[in-house]
């Protein structure tokens, strides 16, 4: 749709880790010894904001008695005196156009500091800041909670996420700024994928063990898939689906034309061409322990080691046939058959 309309798409990233860093820096403000700079921070901001408001109140007051000294000449002025009245009358409603101006400047003013906090108040603000910490990871304390106590210190939260970092800016209450920089959490598919280092394991494994036996390997070897947990023999194939890691040592024989796998082994079938023998001789000898064999799965294909020692001691050779000897020819009969 934003491509469609040609607009800008919105901007996407995961909430946790700025949860997290405004929370320790939340914690962090409320810590006892920031908490005693912040409320002489805070008389400091009171005693300005009363000096401020001491400034406006005599801008407030001299307004006034300018508009009243001006309504007081105005009518001591003689009627007949009409251009000095109009003048005079100009100046009164001057006068008052400037008191409603300074009101109006004087209430959209920020609102000021709390008032002066005594010393019980003071001290009941430490304690409540040595048990924040708790509060705060306590399991009873909800999520609306939290947020609740963060909006007593936090006016507002700026974030700019750029390609690797995200840049916060908290606006405190007393509008005060504290940047911060986090590092750009990953997206879930990111983590999620498996370990570089992992995948180049699978495929030099690949080579010569089978998907089950790499699972085990890789698990004796305490390295784990992207998914987490163990890895298992759908999770190594799923790695080299998705990264085109051929194996070079399938179960099934069908996908080994050669009839030799990468780890060595043949095939029943190709060890039975080798050794002169049909299948069921293979079976029986792989049951008796003459032949080295691996079995996936029970009544699965059985892979099976041949060395040069083996097939010389097992191989049969091929049948001789005779030649047979050619039949000898009839013996013609001689002389009158009658005359016998």
């Amino acid at each position: 749709m934003h491509a469609q309309r040609a607009e800008a798409t919105c901007q996407g990233l995961r909430g946790d880790a700025v949860d997290a860093a405004v929370a320790n820096a939340f914690l962090e403000a409320m810590q006892p010894a920031q908490l005693e700079v912040s409320l002489a921070t805070l008389d400091q901001l009171e005693d300005q904001a009363r000096q401020v408001d001491q400034l406006w109140q005599l801008r407030l007051e001299r307004a006034h008695y300018e508009a009243e000294l001006a309504r007081r000449r105005f009518c001591v002025v003689e009627p007949e005196n009409r251009l000095v009245a109009r003048n005079l009358e100009r100046d009164w409603n001057e006068k008052l156009t400037a008191i409603e101006r300074r009101e109006r400047e004087y209430a959209a003013l920020p609102e000021g500091v709390p008032a002066h906090l005594d010393p019980d108040e003071r001290q009941r603000i430490l304690e409540l800041a040595q048990n924040l910490p708790a509060v705060w990871q306590a399991p009873t304390t909800t999520a609306a909670q939290r947020k609740q106590l963060l909006r007593f210190l936090i006016k507002d939260l700026t974030l700019t996420p750029q390609a690797s970092v995200i840049h916060i800016g908290i606006r405190w209450q007393t509008e005060a700024l504290t940047p911060l920089d986090i590092a750009r959490p990953k997206r879930s598919s990111e983590i999620r994928r498996t370990a570089p280092a992992v995948i180049e394991r699978v495929r030099a494994l690949a080579l010569e063990h089978t998907d089950r036996k790499m699972a085990h390997l890789l698990n004796e070897e305490h390295l784990t898939p992207g998914s987490g947990g163990l890895f298992t023999e759908s999770k190594v194939k799923w790695i080299r689906f998705t990264y085109k890691i051929s194996l070079g040592c399938p179960q099934g024989p069908a996908a080994c034309p050669t009839g030799q796998r990468g780890d060595g082994r043949y095939s029943a079938r190709a060890a039975a061409q080798l050794l002169n023998v049909n299948v069921s001789t293979i079976a029986d000898w792989c049951q008796a322990g003459l032949l080295d064999s691996v079995q996936e799965k029970p009544h699965g294909p059985r892979w099976i080691t041949l060395t040069p020692q083996v097939m010389a001691q097992l191989r049969k050779p091929w049948p001789q046939h005779k030649q047979r000897s050619p039949r000898p020819a009839p013996v013609q009969p001689t002389g009158n058959p009658l005359e016998r």
